[in-house]
């Protein structure tokens, strides 16, 4: 059914994968992303025996729709505007029909994964609610201005948490953008000292490099824990 569409209130799907799947995998993605899906889901099923469905979730406003405070901007012009409360609350409210609609089981693992800014959501999501299986973070977004603190004072829940940076990512001008790479070192830190299943992988390359085998591996690490 790879590449079926469903309308859910004010958002597109994109559907790939098996029905009654073990693993309902969430991926917020932009035109980009899907550009790369077909690619990411074969990658996906040659790495796990698992059985999945995965639903692609367009954005329309990137950096509104998936940042979680307002910041402004980093690069060109355009800021953050905070919005992921909302487009989690959206999520919340679309899984339970995704999983009628493709007869998923009820005790379905739930793996809320993405790129960049997408993969910050996922991580930012995994604070807000403890229904998240796994979290599938490729190359995220963790230089926003405050996440460091903010996941500190309230811990991501997931069970597993894969994490992956390029290793150019961090030598860049843009000194809030550098912040990346210690970051992540951070965050792994802190998420394995709370015993934590996480993995941090390095990547050759920036940040635009492979990014839908990225996301593959991500996916892949999370329900290979289940093997």
């Amino acid at each position: 059914m790879d590449n079926q569409l469903l309308q859910i209130q004010n958002r597109t799907c994109r559907i790939y994968g098996t029905a009654s799947a073990e693993y309902l995998l969430l991926q917020m993605v932009d035109e980009h992303d899907l550009a790369g899906m077909e690619r990411e889901v074969e990658a996906i099923r040659r790495q796990t025996a698992h059985l999945f469905l995965l639903a692609a979730v367009q954005v329309e406003n990137w950096n509104d729709d998936l940042s979680p405070w307002p910041a402004p901007p980093v690069w060109g012009k355009q800021g953050f505007g905070g919005r992921a409360e909302d487009t989690l609350a959206w999520l919340e409210q679309a899984v339970p029909g995704i999983s009628q609609q493709y007869s998923i089981k009820e005790d379905c693992k739930v793996i809320l994964g993405g790129y960049s800014l997408a993969g910050l959501f996922a991580l930012w999501a995994a604070t807000q609610t403890n229904a998240l299986y796994g979290t599938a973070a490729a190359s995220p977004s963790v230089w926003f201005p405050g996440w460091l603190e903010y996941e500190a004072a309230h811990p991501i829940q997931t069970r597993r948490v894969y994490l992956s940076l390029g290793d150019c990512e961090e030598h860049t001008k843009n000194q809030t953008m550098a912040s990346v790479g210690d970051n992540i070192r951070a965050l792994h830190s802190a998420l394995t000292q709370r015993g934590k299943d996480c993995k941090l992988e390095w990547n050759a390359g920036g940040h635009f490099k492979d990014a839908d085998l990225r996301t593959a591996r991500a996916f892949a690490w999370i329900m290979k824990g289940n093997q």
